[in-house]
C-alpha cells in the first residue's frame, strides 16, 4: 500500500526533525546563546539533517528490504 509507506516515511522525517531541533536548541542554549540564537540553531539543525540516510534506513526500520 503506497500511501502507508509514504505516511510512515513522513512520520519518520517529522520525528527526526523534532529530535534535531530539540538537540540543536539544547546545545545552543547550553553554549550560552540567547533564545533567538538557540532557535536559529534549531532550524539550522533541521536543515542539516541527512535525509538520504533517513530514507535509506527507513525500510530496515520497517523490517523490509530496501
Amino acid at each position: 500500500m503506497p500511501h502507508k509507506n509514504a505516511l510512515e516515511l513522513a512520520l519518520a522525517v517529522q520525528d527526526a526533525a523534532i529530535v534535531a531541533a530539540l538537540q540543536g536548541y539544547e546545545n545552543a542554549a547550553i553554549s550560552g546563546l540567547c533564545h533567538e540564537g538557540a532557535w536559529e540553531a534549531a532550524i539550522s539543525a533541521i536543515r542539516m539533517m541527512d535525509l538520504d540516510a533517513l530514507v535509506a534506513d527507513e525500510p530496515a526500520k520497517r523490517g523490509q528490504q530496501p
